[in-house]
């Protein structure tokens, strides 16, 4: 293999084996000025945006044993997204972008060494940003404190609002 070409591979192997998430999108026909936007879009996010030959991109799997990929078929004009950070917010980049622009569409992804398809990639950009998952989860895991702490508050409660209530008998006679 070339030098050219062996720099590609490992530069391209970096990439698929040091993100968190690598997405495979089609671009045939995009104009350059939205390619850019695009671009910085993802940027924002920390995502990262190269078109790579698609015989490299196996090639690079096949070299860092990323099986998975090996069953990704890869045909026509590829881009790959990938990064460190939220998969979920590049996703619905991707997605969002590919309403507006018909020729962005996604063609799967590679995430925690599974094979993605378009519609689990599509399932991703729909999921909450991991902020409010995490605020979610938290809602739950503090929920069986917060009952107990109220069932307790309301029976100490019941209990003074009997004592008031024989105080105010007694009072009365």
């Amino acid at each position: 293999m070339r030098s050219e070409k062996t720099y590609l591979v490992n530069l391209i192997g970096n990439a698929l084996t040091g993100s968190d998430y690598v997405y495979f999108i089609a671009y045939q026909g995009l104009k350059v000025k939205d390619f850019s936007a695009l671009r910085n879009q993802l940027a924002n996010l920390g995502g990262v945006c190269h078109v790579f030959k698609n015989s490299l991109v196996r090639k690079a799997a096949e070299l860092n044993q990323l099986d998975a990929l090996k069953e990704l078929t890869l045909t026509g004009s590829t881009a790959v997204v990938f990064g460190k950070g939220d998969p979920g917010a590049v996703a619905k980049v991707l997605v969002d972008f590919g309403k507006d622009n018909e020729m962005v569409a996604s063609k799967g992804g590679y995430f925690e060494g599974a094979l993605l398809s378009p519609a689990e990639v599509g399932d991703i950009a729909a999921l909450p940003p991991k902020e409010v998952l995490y605020a979610q989860l938290l809602g739950v895991l503090q929920a069986p404190a917060r009952n107990l702490v109220s069932i307790l508050n309301n029976k100490a409660a019941s209990i003074l609002n009997v004592l008031n209530a024989y105080k105010d008998k007694l009072e009365k006679q």
